[in-house]
């Protein structure tokens, strides 16, 4: 069950938490977990980033949607939202870094009988404001929370029982809670988003939920109904690493930023080489910085003219660059999904994306040199870093 596949991360030798990575500083080990169709693969490197060493498959055969690292216990505690065809959906946790894996016997996830449903797949776990506590996202369309580290979680009964829910529609990959944001400042503020059902925000910790849609376009309906109140297919949504009020969101057709945490929208797609795909992420520590993986369109889901490119911004937005040129491949006919991209928090901070093709590509210096760092696995659904003591 041991890979001993090495790397090397390109830019590595010119050596707050964004979204997709995990931890506080730099200079430790680094910590890279793809989570594939077909299990879970765990990398570790040093805080250059230039040799990786890999274990896995874990739970092979299992679809992991969703990963994390939890650093505020005495050792960091690894989750994973794993799927088995046999078993069904279950939250795994280990605290040895995948050594041993421990989970509970209801599969901490699971819908109360009153409801009437049945958990497909846990699409998101999240580190909460509070100790101990662990948000995740499902499918069916659900925000789950735990107060004691992700071994058992509670419904948020407040967006269940929205009075739009019933409204909600599936998006091609099913009706899923793919976001799930906690304000770093407010514990009783968070952000999550479905497709298709667009972005909610709670103030109260999840006792009522209110739509925060304005501006974003839905362009699957016409006319004047193609800016509803909800009903957006939003991909993803990250949170900005110093103003958490300022908000930038992937959508099916349109990429966002909001500057009132969420209550406003305006739309920063023009300078990208398309305004379709599925990640978004932020910088760890520099303000108005995201990065975005743009794909063709939906019908087309591979990057613009098959080169894969990663676009930042470091404006908000204003304007975007393309990175990766010279070292990211130019024949790439695969699209990376919502949560396979990532930042560490190293200095400089690593970005990290893995491909529906199973390969998986680093840059150790921001983006401007990317290598690959694991190639023909499962197709990739999540990509997480951390950075370790």
């Amino acid at each position: 069950m041991d890979d001993a596949t090495h790397a090397t991360a390109g830019g590595a030798e010119q050596g707050g938490t964004g979204h997709g990575g995990t931890g506080q500083g730099s200079g430790g080990s680094t910590l890279l977990l793809v989570g594939t169709r077909k299990g879970l693969w765990l990398g570790t490197s040093d805080a250059r980033r230039a040799e990786w060493s890999w274990t896995g498959p874990h739970f092979p055969m299992e679809e992991v949607y969703s990963v994390m690292v939890d650093p505020r216990g005495a050792v960091p505690r690894v989750l994973a939202g794993c799927s088995s065809s046999w078993f069904g959906p279950q939250v795994r946790w280990s605290e040895d870094l995948g050594e041993t894996w421990q989970e509970t016997p209801n599969g901490a996830v699971r819908f109360p009988e009153d409801t009437g449903a049945t958990l497909a797949r846990v699409w998101q776990l999240v580190p909460g404001v509070e100790d101990g506590v662990v948000w995740a996202g499902t499918e069916p369309g659900a925000v789950f929370r735990s107060e004691d580290g992700g071994e058992h979680f509670e419904l948020v009964r407040g967006l269940w029982d929205h009075p739009h829910r019933p409204e909600w529609s599936e998006g091609f990959g099913g009706q899923a809670f793919h976001t799930v944001l906690p304000h770093p400042r407010d514990p009783g503020s968070v952000l999550a988003a479905l497709s298709t059902g667009g972005a909610y925000r709670t103030a109260d910790g999840g006792r009522s939920w209110e739509p925060v849609n304005r501006g974003v376009k839905a362009e699957f309906m016409p006319g004047e109904r193609s800016y509803p109140e909800f009903g957006q297919c939003v991909h993803k949504v990250a949170r900005d690493a110093v103003d958490p009020d300022r908000l930038f969101l992937q959508n099916h057709g349109g990429v966002y930023r909001s500057d009132d945490g969420g209550d406003s929208w305006q739309d920063i797609a023009p300078g990208l080489p398309s305004e379709f795909g599925f990640a978004m992420v932020t910088h760890p520590r520099k303000p108005s910085t995201a990065y975005t993986f743009p794909i063709a369109d939906a019908g087309a889901r591979w990057p613009v003219d098959s080169r894969a490119r990663v676009c930042r911004t470091t404006d908000g937005g204003e304007t975007w660059e393309q990175l990766g040129e010279g070292t990211l491949p130019d024949s790439f006919y695969a699209a990376v999904m919502r949560d396979a991209m990532c930042a560490d928090t190293q200095d400089p901070v690593g970005l990290y994306f893995g491909g529906r093709n199973g390969a998986v590509w680093g840059s150790g210096d921001e983006g401007a040199t990317w290598t690959e760092l694991h190639r023909d696995l499962p197709d990739v659904l999540v990509v997480r870093a951390a950075v370790l003591p």
